[in-house]
């Protein structure tokens, strides 16, 4: 199905043709194969970083596109509709570059080019094994010791935990609570830093995750993002532009669920005629057609505000919230359309199907999302 899209710039127009060849060549006929061995697409990353599309909401200054968000998000769709693990290495490559171009020295900026470039790829670190949505009582450590600083703990479900070339570490350098939480930004190569076994996920199998312990692992002081006691802060506004990251990877995912059960349903014959002209399925399928549309607006919506410097995180966890909703929902129902033909991986809506949970779970469980919305309605 072709999605109708209201750009702002010839420019935009432009890079999302570019986004679309390129994923139709260099990721749709690769993923079948990594997925079955489990294997990161790092080489992929690359491509796009040389393409531009690892840098686009960040300044040119920098090496950046100086995107709209709401155009990177359409690029993120389109990469999500080819291959999920990719569109969400993106995202969170895109999250772990907001620390330092957003609070960083000028020093630490000078990282930037090869960050957005793709040479450098990035890890966000803050969960952990017992902390996940209650971060701020994050426990792994980060003690002073003269121009270094010794981090102890232990972080979960690390993405791009074995391929990353550096790591945001949210860690503890002063007390309890939010205030006492720091950034620090660590080398792949630190001595101590040891990721551990990839966990065996459900879903994105081609994106393993794993813990990261930090065993008395040496970071240098100067490598302190936005001061000792900011890292919370950082993290939460991370955090607001990473779930419309995941917002627009769920709408693309369940775009090209649509699209696949569309395509089924009307040559698929029963009774003399195709399954879609019924219209106990034709209906389901006209349902989520316009909850796709309700995602994907909602989305952009609390995209324009970002870009126009408004606030928008409680639209942003309206929009992460919403739209993983939808997409599992859409997944369940295309592998219902499909039906046997649906359980089996010789048809991709088994793989979105499994894709589709980790979205409702990664950057903030749709949980906290309710808690997030509801306090925000409590306080009027």
């Amino acid at each position: 199905m072709t999605v109708e899209r209201i750009l702002p710039t010839d420019e935009a127009h432009d890079l999302l043709e570019l986004t679309t060849e390129l994923a139709d060549r260099e990721l749709a006929p690769k993923v079948v194969e990594h997925e079955q061995r489990g294997e990161f697409p790092r080489e992929v990353l690359r491509t796009l970083g040389r393409a531009g599309l690892l840098g686009l909401p960040y300044p040119e200054e920098y090496g950046g596109a100086a995107q709209p968000y709401e155009v990177y998000l359409q690029v993120l769709e389109i990469l999500a509709g080819r291959w999920l693990t990719v569109a969400e290495a993106v995202s969170v490559h895109t999250l772990s570059c907001f620390p330092v171009a957003a609070f960083g020295t000028d020093e630490q900026r000078s990282l930037l080019p090869d960050m957005i470039g793709g040479e450098l790829l990035g890890a966000y670190c803050l969960s952990e094994p017992q902390g996940g949505s209650d971060a701020a009582a994050l426990t792994t450590k980060a003690v002073r010791d003269g121009d270094e600083y010794v981090v102890t703990g232990t972080k979960a479900w690390i993405t791009h935990a074995h391929t990353a070339d550096f790591y945001n570490i949210f860690c503890r350098t002063g007390g309890p609570g939010p205030k006492g939480i720091s950034c620090l930004l660590a080398d792949r190569a630190t001595p101590g830093i040891e990721p551990q076994t990839a966990e065996r996920t459900m879903g994105l199998r081609s994106s393993p995750v794993a813990q990261l312990v930090f065993d008395d692992a040496r970071v240098p002081a100067d490598r302190l993002i936005g001061g000792e006691g900011k890292g919370f802060t950082i993290a939460m506004a991370a955090l607001d532009s990473g779930r419309l990251g995941i917002a627009a990877c769920a709408v693309g995912l369940a775009q090209a669920a649509l699209d696949y059960a569309v395509t089924y349903a009307r040559e698929r014959q029963q009774f003399g005629r195709a399954i879609i002209e019924f219209q106990g399925l034709g209906f389901t399928l006209a349902d989520l057609a316009t909850q796709i549309s309700a995602a994907r607006a909602l989305t952009l919506a609390a995209a324009r505000l970002r870009d126009a410097g408004r606030p928008y995180s409680i639209e942003a966890a309206k929009a992460k919230l919403f739209a993983t909703d939808v997409a599992m929902r859409v997944t369940t129902d295309a592998v219902q359309v499909l039906g046997g033909a649906g359980y089996v991986a010789d048809h991709p809506v088994e793989r979105y199907f499994r894709e589709a949970k980790v979205l409702q779970i990664v950057e903030g469980t749709n949980q906290i999302q309710r808690m997030v919305i509801s306090r925000a309605l409590a306080k009027g």
